[in-house]
């Protein structure tokens, strides 16, 4: 995908909705949307956060006399909070739902599975990580789709509708987990599985053509960076040792540009890339050749890998055994 260097995500113009938009990737990307002359909506918890980042996004577009920009307060983690805020989102876009939608709301809290918060974290993990990312993807997919049964469209390849997109937010811990992620990483695998299976369903609707994507971050260096290594085990520090994280602009701005390129998986590092050869299942491949290649060489490299971080958790156990 993306040969000849065709834009998949053309932007300007459209209406894009962000869950996680008033700080961090959400912001940055947002910005980044901007520039490109599109309308944006931001959807966060707090309006007071709302409001200064609508400023901020107001601040970079490009054509400021005609894009439009709105805030929305919603809690992803409450049941029901998508279908009102893709309602307000339609009704604030002249009765069109928003044409990209993208999941970004979401929070990391690392701990060992023993310790006595693990089980309240990891379900408060699966409501931001899954479940606020799967109502938002079935509420758009029900605005796009279902008024549009009864009158289905007849019209030429050469009229088709550009694709609507669903973007959604996993991370390499989608693929590859580690110990002091089991509160995490299985919302980030069900993140994954979820979108492996709408990449399928959203072919039984050729009229109306949907790309589903995945981006797979690494670490990004936001507050709630910060917040995730105020709970995160030692040991979870030392598996983690080869991560280097990013800024929120530097994974916004390769997000986009693997979008663009029309990327199912969009990494934004070759340790991302890593851990998406290892892991491929039967995910939508980025390219035939190369992962089909790299999918059969990373399972031999896991091998070591797997060696090496059960090495680091021995010493680790071994160093702290009183404690």
């Amino acid at each position: 995908m993306g040969w000849f260097g065709y834009n998949h995500m053309p932007v300007e113009g459209r209406t894009i909705l962000m869950t996680g938009g008033s700080e961090g990737t959400g912001i940055s990307a947002a910005r980044i949307f901007a520039r490109k002359g599109a309308n944006v909506v931001i959807v966060s918890r707090t309006q007071a956060k709302l409001d200064e980042a609508i400023k901020s996004i107001k601040a970079e577009a490009k054509s400021p006399d005609t894009q439009r920009f709105h805030a929305i307060a919603a809690d992803v983690a409450k049941p029901g909070y998508a279908e009102r805020v893709i309602a307000d989102a339609t009704d604030w876009n002249d009765g069109q739902p928003p044409e990209i939608v993208w999941c970004l709301a979401g929070l990391s809290t690392p701990m060992l599975w023993t310790e006595e918060e693990a089980m309240k974290a990891a379900r408060y993990n699966m409501n931001v990580n899954y479940w606020g990312s799967a109502e938002m993807s079935q509420a758009i997919m029900r605005a796009w789709l279902l008024p549009r049964q009864e009158a289905k469209q007849t019209s030429t390849a050469q009229s088709r509708p550009a694709a609507k997109h669903i973007i959604f937010t996993g991370s390499v811990l989608s693929t590859f987990s580690l110990a002091g992620h089991g509160t995490y990483a299985p919302s980030k695998f069900a993140v994954r599985a979820l979108a492996d299976a709408l990449v399928q369903e959203v072919r039984i609707y050729p009229d109306i053509p949907i790309q589903v994507h995945l981006v797979l971050p690494n670490s990004i260096t936001t507050a709630g960076y910060e917040r995730e290594n105020a709970t995160k085990p030692q040991v979870t520090q030392e598996l983690e040792g080869a991560d280097t994280p990013q800024s929120a602009d530097e994974v916004a701005g390769l997000s986009i540009a693997g979008l663009e390129k029309g990327r199912y998986f969009v990494t934004t590092s070759f340790v991302g890339n890593l851990m998406r050869w290892s892991a491929m299942g039967n995910s939508p491949r980025n390219h035939w050749f190369i992962d089909t290649l790299m999918g059969s060489i990373l399972p031999l490299i896991m091998l070591y890998v797997t060696w090496d971080m059960n090495k680091t958790i021995s010493s680790w156990t071994k160093k702290h055994k009183q404690s």
